[in-house]
């Protein structure tokens, strides 16, 4: 007996650096965040706020863009600043908690060329033209499986299989730091590099309520080598259907003057409301129209040459 529990007491420590050793780095990445995570819940939870709290949580964010950069040690892209850590913040209330754990590349110069944070004529400020996010296969599944109930209830949530995952826009719309909802209004025909083994582009825009006129972002993605990239970038033209834009002009057009009938009793509530929606018929006249006919327009192919030039920038071509 006391040569088995001699026998025990040194075997279990050994036994539980045997344990910690088996952990992946992704693992070790995982358990950081989620603690630190934790950390300045509680301490907002307790009330305990203020600079000395920010900082630590802003050291903490350091501590896992260390950990990734150990993980990803990816090359400098050209005309792209060095990486940092995706995550905006990591308390749960704000409005960039949840983000694509990764690393994000930002392009150095606007759109116009313009330096990064120089304020235009308008009042705007020159923001990146374009980004890039790499992670590792296993931490895009995990972050996957982590929002797969992300929205409420009644809304649709990310599909847990990537190929799935990648056209579904919402997905982009969580993984990015932006305060719209992404829109995918075609999907881009781009050629799928050697390396990749799923790839997927699409025009994009964002909004905070109706659908844009026009597209004016692509967006790529690809796993590739164990890693998953997606980048995203301003385009310029923009992709744009006149005839498109005309067609939900004249819905809103008879939205408005049956609202303004309905006003001075001109039709009935029974009347107005046998119209249905006609706000959400033009948009969907809309979709439709964009869907059938944007490939036709020269800024389509340009779109697509500028996303497959992202994507190939993103893989480190």
């Amino acid at each position: 007996m006391h040569l088995f529990t001699r026998f025990a007491l040194v075997a279990a420590p050994v036994l539980a650096l045997s344990h910690a050793n088996a952990a992946s780095p992704e693992d070790r990445y995982i358990a950081m965040r989620d603690a630190a995570i934790a950390k300045f819940a509680k301490l907002e939870k307790d009330g305990k706020t203020g600079d000395a709290v920010d900082k630590a949580e802003a050291a903490a964010r350091d501590e896992l863009k260390a950990q990734l950069t150990a993980i990803l040690p990816e090359p400098a892209r050209p005309g792209f600043a060095p990486a940092q850590l995706n995550l905006d913040t990591l308390y749960k209330g704000d409005m960039g908690f949840g983000l694509l754990d990764g690393l994000r590349f930002d392009a150095d110069t606007g759109r116009d060329g313009g330096k990064i944070g120089e304020k235009r004529h308008d009042g705007s400020f020159v923001e990146p033209k374009a980004h890039i996010i790499v992670t590792t296969e296993t931490l895009f599944t995990r972050w996957l499986s982590g929002h797969k109930t992300w929205w409420d209830k009644g809304s649709k949530n990310v599909p847990q299989q990537v190929d799935a995952a990648l056209r579904f826009e919402g997905l982009y719309t969580q993984a990015i730091s932006t305060d719209a909802a992404v829109i995918n209004f075609h999907e881009l025909p781009i050629a799928k590099p050697a390396s990749a083994t799923v790839t997927y582009g699409f025009l994009g825009g964002r909004t905070q309520d109706s659908f844009p006129d026009a597209a004016d972002e692509v967006f790529v993605a690809a796993l590739a080598g164990g890693k998953m990239y997606i980048a995203y970038g301003e385009l310029a033209p923009t992709v744009q259907v006149p005839a498109c834009t005309a067609i939900r002009a004249e819905f809103n057009k008879k939205a408005d003057e049956a609202a303004e009938k309905l006003e001075r009793k001109q039709i009935t509530r029974k009347a107005y409301d046998k119209l249905g929606d006609l706000r959400q018929q033009g948009e969907d006249a809309f979709k439709r129209c964009f869907t059938e006919r944007a490939p036709q327009q020269p800024a389509f192919a340009e779109a697509t040459r500028q996303a497959q030039a992202l994507l190939e920038t993103a893989l480190g071509k």
